[in-house]
């Protein structure tokens, strides 16, 4: 893998946040990272103030057992879904050599 990123696109920063959530404080969005040398890896950052709204939900809705576990593929917590802690979260598991147990590639 190449660590120069050429690109990281985040979805909420596009198509805003998701239906009842707050901006970057309750919220998930897929990321997708794309490296100098074209390779795009992708995850899905969660806030945990959002995996306490989605488990409410699901306890209403049924889902998971009722709420009684929650998933997520390629699923990376995260404060806030602002781009400089994004960026920050990246950063460190390159540096860490994670990136690739964290993000999948597509």
């Amino acid at each position: 893998m190449n660590q120069n990123i050429k690109n990281i696109w985040i979805e909420s920063e596009e198509k805003g946040s998701i239906i009842g959530g707050q901006k970057h404080t309750d919220d998930n969005s897929d990321v997708i990272v794309t490296f100098a040398d074209d390779q795009k890896f992708v995850a899905t950052f969660f806030t945990y103030e959002n995996v306490i709204t989605l488990t409410k939900k699901n306890r209403q809705s049924g889902e998971n057992l009722s709420g009684l576990y929650f998933w997520a593929s390629d699923m990376i917590l995260i404060e806030s879904l602002e781009r400089i802690n994004i960026e920050k979260v990246i950063t460190e598991l390159i540096k860490k050599n994670l990136f690739e147990v964290l993000f999948k590639p597509c």
